[in-house]
């Protein structure tokens, strides 16, 4: 058997996320908000830049070279201008600050003169830091502490935590996170919310007496020592008992412990202090917080007193099915803010079809008004300016070609004049500056690479900061993907996605397929930007191998209208879209040979990878699932009670792939992480008990130490995951190549974390 030819293993490398993104400059603009928010700096490469939005301008933040000739000269060290031995800088006055070699740093911009200097105390990653930077809170054993920064002092802020019911902790499958630890850290920060005068923490007790508890076994523990058993508290739907947040505040000052006046938050999945459910009035009177039941069929905000614990409901919504702050939860605040002192709330809603904004009176509840109406969606909520009684947003489905694609649009708060301010028909990624006062707008599609800006609140451009360059991407044999429009399986729908053609592309070949799939009803498989995203950027890679890849947002996903996000609810993980809309594309292009089809998913798509041959076992002829949720029933319990139902009400037998198993015809690798605390391994080893059972025929790879996202064993999987489709759908033998492990540097940690 002929084997491919390295060099296609070697530039599909070359397009995973760790090394992308060296091969476009100045596509993606991270700022750092200093002076209030006034102004910004960034890396451009390996270059620092000042940006003041104020006065138009962008400017080197020093003078490279004349910075790399000083530190050489004061600490004995070879420096280069062009890749300063440090990735961030703390702008103070005429100088900048910064860490090398082991010291810290200031170089005065006048003289450039650099000289040691005692470092501003820092806070930990397993910290959180009030806004003075005056005190940081930590967590020690079970408990709340406080440092003040000055003077390194301690102390509790609480005194009575104890293992199932401790303080600032998220749920155990979150919060004892393997790469975490690998990370070199002994926990996650806590869960926590300083006060604007930095003088009271917002936190809760976490507990979770009488949650299930599951069990890992790590085999080679870092000692070397005997194999080890992690137990961790992980409820299952319809469980009784699922992890609960009971909402207190903390004073540093009087050393009070005031707990709210309330019931306790279930909280299966993340804290509401990671989520932002919960958080502090811009002037510290009060504490706002949403509360949803386990079913997701109603939504409700209360305002807590911090000085005497007393909660009051302002407002709720009931519907037939999720009531949400916001269709993504992943990573994205609630559509929630509370306006005038407390007497306005500007809530979110799906109620009339899509997701809009809506005014209510916070005293009575009683709903003032729509602010925004139409066939289109509110996506986020980027600045409400009170004194002129006007909401600034994104909103997708204003552009006709791609109702992904954002635009920046502003209404006034009683539903008049409303405007898109960016009038093209890109996608608008925002980010608004920390005071408010403009924002930095990066504009692309998925085949034009971004253009960022920093613009003002009527859309005009204050200064550009980058166009990037795609030059090295192109050098790879890359090209700008296929954005599509197809039917769904029902044959009316309009779902969108993704085509990726194979380097090398030549019409008059056929050429194997690989579906992609993520049906997460909470995030997105296809990003409306250039940047594709961690699946995108693999999705990219298999087509370097030589393979047409694919991916679609099927119904069930978010970003369009109700019925679309609903369609998934009692039905996760159904593959009928994917296929329709292979079948539709495969049409005009005959160069898509649907005989090879393959489907490659990780966690939510790696069921869904699974189901798709499991129903369509003449379709699909290969599949690798990673770290899949083949039993639905085993997931924690947040994300299955709220996306696809509770029990008794939901049918989970119908989204079990161990109840369908025998339906197996095609070939299939299963790969997991035996230290996976999101997914629990005995997902995989449930489906391969049942095929093994079955006599079929299947592929298995557990990566021991490994959690869901295999850092640290990414490019073994890579490699395993290639040569799989290699074999199986091109009847090639993969070339003798190994991927280089990838690097847990400053910029790796900055990008993900």
């Amino acid at each position: 058997m002929r084997r491919l030819d390295v060099t296609a293993y070697q530039t599909a490398e070359r397009l995973l996320p760790h090394h992308r993104a060296k091969l476009v400059s100045g596509g993606r603009i991270r700022p750092v908000w200093i002076d209030g928010g006034a102004r910004f700096w960034y890396r451009a490469g390996t270059r620092f830049v000042l940006v003041d939005p104020a006065a138009g301008t962008r400017a080197a933040a020093f003078d490279h070279e004349r910075l790399a000739t000083a530190l050489a000269k004061e600490s004995g060290q070879d420096v280069d201008g062009a890749a300063l031995p440090f990735s961030t800088i703390e702008p103070t006055g005429q100088a900048v600050e910064f860490a090398a070699f082991g010291t810290h740093w200031r170089c005065d911009l006048e003289t450039y003169a650099v000289e040691r200097s005692e470092p501003r105390p820092a806070v930990a990653f397993v910290e959180v830091a009030s806004p003075d930077q005056r005190h940081a809170v930590f967590l020690r054993d079970h408990d709340v502490w406080v440092r003040r920064q000055a003077d390194g002092r301690e102390w509790a802020l609480t005194s009575d935590g104890e293992p199932d019911r401790d303080y600032a902790t998220a749920p155990d499958w979150w919060q004892n996170s393997v790469l975490v630890r690998k990370l070199g850290f002994p926990t996650m920060p806590p869960a926590a919310a300083w006060s604007p005068d930095g003088a009271r923490v917002l936190t809760h007790r976490t507990d979770q007496r009488g949650v299930r508890r599951n069990h890992r076994v790590e085999a080679l523990p870092a000692d070397g020592g005997a194999p080890r058993l992690h137990t961790q508290r992980y409820a299952h739907p319809g469980d009784e008992r699922v992890p609960l947040a009971e909402l207190v505040v903390l004073d540093i000052v009087t050393g009070a412990v005031v707990p709210a006046r309330a019931q306790p938050l279930p909280m299966s999945v993340v804290s509401p202090m990671m989520t932002r459910w919960a958080w502090w009035a811009a002037d510290g009177s009060a504490v706002y917080y949403l509360r949803q039941p386990r079913d997701g069929r109603s939504l409700s905000l209360h305002r807590l007193d911090p000085a005497t614990g007393q909660v009051s409901t302002l407002l709720t919504e009931s519907g037939e099915t999720r009531v949400e702050p916001n269709q993504w939860a992943e990573g994205q605040a609630p559509m929630v803010e509370v306006l005038g002192g407390g007497t306005e709330v500007l809530w979110y809603s799906q109620r009339d079809g899509w997701g809009h904004l809506y005014l209510y009176d916070a005293r009575t509840g009683a709903l003032r008004g729509q602010v925004t109406s139409g066939d289109w969606a509110v996506r986020d909520i980027l600045h409400v300016d009170e004194a002129e009684r006007v909401v600034y947003f994104s909103a997708a489905g204003l552009v006709a070609e791609d109702p992904y694609r954002r635009s920046v649009c502003r209404v006034g708060l009683d539903g008049r004049g409303f405007a898109r301010l960016t009038d093209d028909d890109l996608d608008h990624d925002v980010t608004v500056a920390a005071n408010g006062a403009c924002f930095v707008d990066a504009a692309s599609t998925t085949g034009t690479p971004p253009v960022t800006t920093v613009r003002g609140w009527t859309g005009e451009a204050i200064v550009e900061l980058e166009r990037a360059d795609i030059t090295g991407l192109l050098a790879t044999g890359w090209t700008p993907p296929e954005r599509f429009r197809v039917k769904a399986a029902d044959g009316v729908t309009d779902l969108y996605g993704v085509l990726y053609r194979p380097h090398g592309f030549d019409p008059s070949l056929r050429y194997p397929v690989v579906d992609t799939p993520y049906p997460g009803p909470q995030t997105n498989r296809v990003h409306p930007t250039f940047d594709p995203g961690l699946l995108g950027h693999e999705a990219e890679a298999m087509a370097a191998l030589g393979f047409v890849v694919v991916a679609v947002d099927g119904r069930g996903s978010p970003g369009r209208d109700k019925a679309f996000s609903d369609a998934s609810l009692g039905n996760l993980g159904d593959a009928s879209d994917h296929v329709a809309a292979l079948r539709h594309l495969a049409r005009t292009r005959p160069w898509m040979d649907l005989d090879r089809v393959g489907v490659v998913g990780i966690s939510a798509g790696g069921h869904q990878a699974v189901r798709a041959m499991l129903d369509h076992p003449g379709f699909y002829k290969a599949g690798i699932s990673s770290c899949g949720t083949h039993e639905l029933r085993q997931v924690h319990a947040g994300h299955a009670e709220l996306y696809h139902g509770m029990p008794g009400e939901a049918d989970y037998a119908r989204a079990s792939n161990v109840e369908r198993a025998d339906r197996l015809a095609g070939k299939l690798l299963l790969i997991h992480g035996g230290m996976d605390p999101n997914v629990l391994p005995d997902h995989t080893m449930r489906l391969a008990e049942r095929l093994i059972t079955l006599d079929k025929d299947v592929e298995m790879l557990i990566v021991p130490g490994a959690e869901h996202l295999f850092f640290g064993y990414e490019h073994h999987v890579y490699r395993r995951r290639w040569d799989f489709l290699v074999r199986h759908l091109m009847g090639t033998e993969p070339p003798e190549h190994r991927i280089t492990p990838l690097v847990f540097d400053a910029d790796f940690l900055s990008a993900w974390f």
